[in-house]
């Protein structure tokens, strides 16, 4: 399950892990911050109850989403075309 909220400044995604099974090893939410000039991620770290946090710029985030579809190597994205 996931929410979506629009802020003033940013829009939150929160990704709630879910399931029934003890064997699923459910996580803690995860809170996606998407801003003008980066994206933050977030997530409680129960055993120290520290919320860890890791900012990405656009053009990382788009390499990841890229990433997630391609097998192992080394790759550089072709820069936009604006029409």
């Amino acid at each position: 399950m996931f929410t979506i909220e629009h802020e003033f400044d940013a829009t939150v995604i929160t990704l709630v892990d879910e399931g029934d099974d003890p064997k699923d090893y459910l996580q803690e939410d995860v809170t996606i911050e998407v801003f003008e000039d980066c994206v933050t991620v977030a997530q409680l770290e129960p055993q120290t109850d520290t919320v860890m946090n890791v900012t990405f710029s656009h053009a990382q985030l788009r390499e990841l989403a890229a990433a997630l579809d391609l097998p192992e190597g080394v790759y550089r994205l072709s820069p936009r075309k604006t029409p």
